[in-house]
């Protein structure tokens, strides 16, 4: 125990328990914590590209997730470690902010910390070095605006927004069928698009997936689609010019909220009860027929009697929605959601051109489409699958899509990649660094070799030479001055990114460099690690 003495020579401890924490100082601290982030770096690594391997993840409780998109991998595996979770974090937020590149990114710090644990056992301080770091990643960024192109596209002519989104689902499960996914994910987006704020909200694009199909089948509804049938099989399963009174009330008689009893003691008196109730039923039914309702979509649910008194007016109803649901209907159809009988009223009404109910397979699944709707700014991507897993992977690979074409309307330039933007980067960093007279120049060669580890893990990944294919593409780079060489993964014949349409949008490789930097340096600096120890 560490003991100090005041001024008036009283003893006072310095840390409480000590000798049950552990406690690592100094390059050894800087050493553990480096070696702990390339670690989940690894993992990673092999996970990037088109001819990325995929992982397995098994939860506590026996699910079992796989993916090969780097922010749900470092979510499912259980880092215990604090500089492991500060990787986790790193990918988890080029997530939420870009949506594609969360492997990346990851790879990136990876080979940053790399770099640096060279440059610590030179003797260089680590602050030094996390300044030379800063520096480099300036002037990577700056240079990633100059090679970077404007890319123009329309709401019509949607050709570029098509082959960035392809270049993101290649690295993905579903690359045979990436083509057909990429136009559904670009239409969905400039559907719900505001094309003049150049601002999308991904909340109107509903994703649903059903197991059974071929993920050919996968298809774009310019509607909602509701996973519910008709209340009552005898319903018409095809409303057509449908008027839909959307409720939040249920079809119940009212329930008084204090506590009561009724003594019914005579068969007349049950008689009045229960033409009571069927007369407020009948009211309830008639409200909505009176209005011109020709669809009833409750979230809650009907009494039988209700549900029967419904099919005897020709009333076709859906209940037990979900509130999202029922908002995303609302916001396509042009309704209100009604909260109480009283209030519904004719402009209330949602209209939508066709609703249908359709089964799928030999199971009774049965699913409601909503389509042709007034205000088609809601829109459903359906996807079909061979089983679960695949499903739940696919709306991943979407998700990115969707991500990237949303990121491509809000700000176009892209960049070259397969590599060719690091490459590009590294050689201008590298010549930037002798401009720095101090110990700033080691650390940004460094981050200059550390670039080209992404491109390099691209060639690992795809079985071909990774040091020989490197350096060929970095002379050819120099030598033709063309920051579009990259590396060819899929056997195309050629190193031109342009001539393959490989391209990555400019803010997210932006956001990669800027991110992994910022992790790299607040790594360096810790220099003392105190935990308590493990009992």
């Amino acid at each position: 125990m560490a003991l100090a003495f005041d001024e008036y020579g009283r003893p006072f401890i310095i840390l409480r328990e000590q000798e049950s924490k552990s406690r690592l100082r100094g390059i050894d601290a800087q050493k553990a914590n480096i070696s702990a982030g390339v670690a989940v770096a690894r993992i990673l690594r092999t996970s990037l590209g088109p001819k990325g391997m995929d992982k397995m993840l098994q939860s506590p409780d026996g699910d079992i997730t796989i993916t090969n998109d780097g922010a749900t991998i470092l979510e499912q595996m259980d880092v215990d470690n604090q500089i492991g979770k500060l990787m986790v974090e790193l990918s988890r937020s080029q997530d939420y902010e870009i949506g594609d590149g969360t492997t990346g990114v990851v790879v990136m710090a990876g080979a940053l910390l790399e770099q640096a644990e060279r440059l610590l056992e030179r003797g260089i301080h680590p602050i030094r070095v996390a300044e030379g770091y800063e520096i480099a990643s300036k002037i990577a960024v700056d240079h990633l605006q100059q090679i970077a192109h404007k890319f123009e596209f329309t709401a019509t002519h949607i050709e570029p927004l098509v082959q960035t989104c392809m270049t993101t689902l290649s690295s993905k499960i579903v690359n045979r069928c990436k083509r057909s996914l990429a136009e559904i994910a670009v239409k969905a987006v400039m559907a719900v698009a505001d094309l003049e704020r150049k601002d999308v909200n991904l909340d109107l694009i509903k994703v649903e997936g059903k197991v059974g199909g071929k993920l050919e089948d996968t298809e774009l509804i310019y509607g909602i689609l509701v996973d519910k049938d008709m209340s009552h099989p005898q319903m018409p399963k095809q409303i057509e010019d449908a008027k839909i009174a959307i409720l939040t009330c249920p079809f119940e008689p009212p329930k008084p909220k204090t506590k009561h009893k009724v003594d019914i003691d005579t068969v007349e008196k049950f008689q009045t009860l229960r033409q009571q109730e069927q007369k407020y039923f009948d009211d309830m039914v008639q409200q909505c027929k009176d209005v011109g309702a020709t669809l009833v979509i409750c979230q809650w649910g009907f009494d039988d009697e209700a549900n029967h008194l419904l099919m005897h007016r020709n009333l076709p109803a859906v209940r037990w929605v979900g509130g999202v649901e029922l908002e995303l209907i609302a916001i396509a159809t042009g309704g209100r959601i009604v909260p109480r009988f009283q209030e519904l009223t004719p402009e209330k009404l949602g209209k939508a051109g066709l609703v249908r109910e359709k089964a799928f397979g030999t199971t009774k699944d049965r699913m409601l489409y909503i389509e042709h709707c007034a205000n088609s700014r809601a829109v459903t991507i359906f996807i079909r699958g061979g089983n679960k897993m695949m499903i739940e992977e696919t709306k991943r690979s979407l998700h990115d899509a969707l991500c990237v074409a949303r990121n491509l309307i809000r700000n176009n330039n892209i960049v070259y990649g397969g590599g060719a933007a690091e490459i590009s980067c590294s050689i201008a960093v590298e010549a930037a660094a002798d401009k720095y007279p101090g110990v700033e120049q080691y650390a940004v060669r460094a981050f200059a070799d550390a670039l080209d580890s992404v491109p390099m893990a691209l060639a690992e990944n795809s079985g071909l030479q990774p040091i020989e294919t490197l350096s060929a593409v970095k002379s050819q780079q120099i030598k033709d001055n063309n920051p579009f060489c990259g590396i060819d993964c899929n056997d195309a014949g050629t190193n031109d990114m342009r001539e393959q349409n490989v391209f990555e949008t400019l803010i997210g490789k932006q956001q990669q460099l800027l991110l992994a930097t910022q992790v790299v340096k607040m790594i360096l600096k810790i220099d003392d690690v105190i935990s308590p120890t493990e009992y």
